[in-house]
C-alpha cells in the first residue's frame, strides 16, 4: 500500500472514529477527534510541498475540514443556530474514504478554510524565535500579500433570565513591550472548565486599530455565553493575543492571560499575561514578561431580578 493510500486510511479512521464518539454521546472526545483531523487536513490542504492529491482533492479535504470544525462548534454550542448535524456529517465518510477517486459535486456549500493559517496552541513553537520574527514583521508591509481572512466573531449577549447574572466584558488595552510592531492584532476569548474544555464557542474580536506606546487598544465588548451562575466550580475566562506574522504567514499566539471564577466583580481588573502555549488546565504558568505589563478589562454584570 503506497504512503498516500495508508494516510487516507488513516483519516478515515479517524473520522470514523470521531463519528462513533459523536453517536454514543461521548462529546469531548468527539470534539477532540475531529479538531484534531480537521487540523491534519488543513496542514495537506496548505502543503505547497505534496504533490499526493490534486487540487481539486485538497479543496475537497479542505471542505471536509470545515464541515468537522462547524460539527465541533455545534456539540461545544447547544443554542448555535447554523447547527451542522451528526447525520450531514456522516455522508462525508465515503469522501474521505475515496477522496483520490470521488469526483462528484461537494453535498454541503461551504468554503475551504481560509488562506491565512490559523495554529493551535503551541504548534508555532516549533516553526519559530519570537524575538527574530517579531523583528523581522515590524520591518515588512503587509500591502506586499494578499488579503487575509479577518477575525471578529463576536456574539450578542445572551436573553435575559430572572434571577440569572450574564458578564459584559470590556477588553480595553493590552500592555506589550513590542506593542508597535503587532501586525493585525486581535483577541480570542474562551470559557474552558477546570479540564481546559470549552464551555463556550470562541469568540474573536476585530483587529485592533489604536496602538500607543507599550499598549495595543481595543475597546471592545465580549459577552460571555453563559449565566455567571451556570459556570462550573475552577472554570477560567480565557484571553489569547494574536497577531499576524508576515514572514511565516501565519497567526500566531503571543500571549495569554485568564480570569479565574472568584475575579467576576463588577469594575475594572488588571490581570497577568503569559508565556505561549495557552495551557487551558493552568498547570505550567510562566508570566511573560516582568515589566509591569497586564490586560485591561473592565466588567458589567447584569442581572435581570
Amino acid at each position: 500500500m503506497s504512503d498516500v493510500n495508508k494516510t487516507v486510511q488513516k483519516w478515515h479512521a479517524s473520522f470514523k472514529k470521531g463519528t462513533d464518539f459523536d453517536s454514543w454521546g461521548q462529546l469531548v472526545e468527539a470534539i477532540d477527534e475531529y479538531q484534531i483531523l480537521a487540523r491534519q487536513l488543513q496542514k495537506e490542504v496548505q502543503s505547497t510541498n505534496s504533490s499526493d492529491f490534486t487540487e481539486e482533492q485538497k479543496k475537497n479535504l479542505g471542505k471536509i475540514a470545515t464541515c468537522l470544525e462547524m460539527r465541533s462548534a455545534s456539540l461545544q454550542c447547544t443554542q448555535s443556530k447554523e447547527e451542522f448535524k451528526l447525520e450531514d456529517l456522516k455522508k462525508l465518510e465515503l469522501i474521505i474514504k475515496n477522496i483520490l477517486t470521488y469526483n462528484k459535486e461537494f453535498p454541503f456549500d461551504v468554503q475551504p478554510v481560509p488562506l491565512r493559517k490559523i495554529l493551535a496552541p503551541g504548534e508555532e513553537e516549533n516553526l519559530e524565535l519570537e524575538a527574530e520574527d517579531d523583528a523581522a514583521a515590524g520591518a515588512v508591509s503587509t500591502e506586499t500579500f494578499p488579503p487575509r481572512a479577518a477575525p471578529g466573531t463576536l456574539l450578542p449577549r445572551l436573553p435575559s433570565e430572572p434571577g440569572m447574572t450574564l458578564l459584559t466584558l470590556r477588553i480595553e488595552k493590552i500592555g506589550l513591550k513590542d506593542a508597535g510592531q503587532c501586525i493585525d492584532p486581535y483577541m480570542s476569548i474562551s470559557v474552558k472548565d477546570v479540564n481546559g474544555v470549552d464551555l463556550n464557542p470562541m469568540q474573536d474580536t476585530p483587529v485592533a486599530t489604536r496602538k500607543e506606546d507599550t499598549y495595543i487598544h481595543f475597546s471592545v465588548d465580549v459577552e460571555i455565553q453563559r449565566h455567571v451562575e451556570k459556570l462550573p466550580k475552577g472554570a477560567a475566562i480565557f484571553f489569547e493575543f494574536k497577531h499576524y506574522k508576515p514572514k511565516k504567514r501565519f497567526t500566531s499566539t503571543k500571549c495569554f492571560a485568564f480570569m479565574e471564577m472568584d475575579e467576576i466583580k463588577p469594575g475594572p481588573i488588571v490581570i497577568e499575561l503569559y508565556k505561549k502555549p495557552t495551557d487551558f488546565k493552568r498547570k505550567k504558568l510562566q508570566l511573560l514578561t516582568k515589566k509591569p505589563l497586564y490586560l485591561h478589562l473592565h466588567q458589567t454584570l447584569h442581572k435581570d431580578s
